[in-house]
């Protein structure tokens, strides 16, 4: 059903954008109507079969054809914003008609130069964000704990294993004492691949790699995958707390965005709260919700990722509908509650003024 809706909204997308295109004379010198309609339908053509058969598929071909399908639709949606703004203030070309030919030719030379920022800044490495989160509380001998935060990898055919072997050389540089997945760490789409799961393995930390499951891992068998991370020697939770150092609790609630399960009101949180011992308490959460109900519930600190900060302006402004609290640092009651924009990316390898981060906390009594 996504997959549908997603393929239907880029077409919608990519016939707006033919058709505003054709009407720019530099296009329709360069090229016969038949050329420009035959290179829209095979662009589509190509767009679509990478969705539908490089998504699901393994392979170099695979790879490519999703590559290629997922770039082009980032550059739809921001060659459609560019054209969309000249048509509001022009009202179609109602107004500033002798100006609208000029103005759309602007409008695509601006979407190809966010194209290209976005392409550049998709690439990047994340940058490192330091956080220092004060609670009250934290036993003494945990005063400086540094705690690295990975989530939304999005492990699979566009990032491989040497994009993930150089993300953990940067979280081991910083000689965590903990290690923190939250979640879409794999595409979700088939099992897990084998070669990556061994590169991740070789994160470690004193206290544990931890880690929980987003809703891309609902995507296929979460069972499945919880049972392949655990023999790896990752500790998965699932709906309970553990207690990796005497006096701070790690707890977890299971992914809040899976429409397979209903909990509009927090009880989750509540739930997984409720007979916990005495001591710090960390909360996981793939998605940021219900964090009144946290910060009720005595947590100190909440974890969520999920939203990617927006990845690709203004997608962010869409975001923030479901996530009013959808990227950076917030005090929620006496919990602090960090949302990372995600170490990967999802779809397009593309990132317009949400760059990928791997969040770095350093605890405080």
């Amino acid at each position: 059903m996504f997959g549908t809706i997603l393929i239907g909204i880029a077409t919608l997308m990519h016939l707006y954008l033919c058709w505003r295109a054709w009407s720019v004379p530099a296009i329709k010198r360069r090229f016969s109507r038949a050329s420009f309609i035959t290179i829209s339908a095979l662009l589509w053509v190509v767009f679509v079969i990478g969705r539908m058969y490089g998504h699901d598929s393994h392979g170099p071909l695979a790879t490519l054809l999703e590559l290629f399908s997922m770039t082009w639709l980032g550059t739809l949606m921001l060659m459609t914003v560019a054209l969309l703004v000249v048509d509001i203030v022009t009202g179609c070309g109602l107004f500033m008609s002798r100006k609208i030919t000029g103005l759309r030719s602007l409008a695509l030379l601006i979407g190809i130069a966010l194209t290209i920022t976005a392409l550049i800044q998709g690439i990047r490495p994340p940058v490192i964000q330091d956080y220092k989160v004060q609670i009250a509380g934290l036993p003494a001998e945990l005063e400086g704990t540094s705690i690295v935060v990975l989530s939304d990898l999005h492990l699979g055919s566009l990032l491989g294993r040497e994009w993930l072997e150089a993300r953990v050389k940067q979280t081991l540089a910083l000689q965590p004492d903990l290690v923190l997945l939250l979640g879409d760490i794999f595409e979700g789409h088939g099992p897990p691949n084998r070669q990556l799961l061994s590169t991740l393995q070789q994160l470690s930390a004193p206290m544990g790699v931890w880690a929980i499951l987003g809703n891309h891992e609902f995507h296929s068998n979460p069972d499945t995958i919880t049972d392949f991370m655990e023999e790896a020697g990752f500790e998965v939770l699932r709906n309970r707390w553990a207690e990796p150092y005497p006096g701070l609790i790690l707890a977890a609630v299971e992914n809040p965005t899976s429409s397979r399960i209903e909990d509009k009101g927090g009880e989750t949180v509540t739930k997984v709260l409720a007979n916990q011992p005495s001591g710090s308490t960390i909360l996981l959460s793939h998605a940021p919700r219900h964090y009144e109900a946290a910060a009720q519930a005595g947590v100190d600190l909440m974890l969520s990722g999920h939203t990617h900060g927006g990845q690709i302006w203004p997608f962010g402004y869409l975001v923030q509908k479901p996530f009013p609290l959808y990227q950076g640092r917030h005090e929620v009651e006496d919990m602090t509650l960090i949302i990372s924009r995600g170490v990967g990316t999802w779809g397009p390898r593309m990132r317009l003024w949400r760059p990928a981060e791997i969040v770095h906390i350093t605890l405080h009594m």
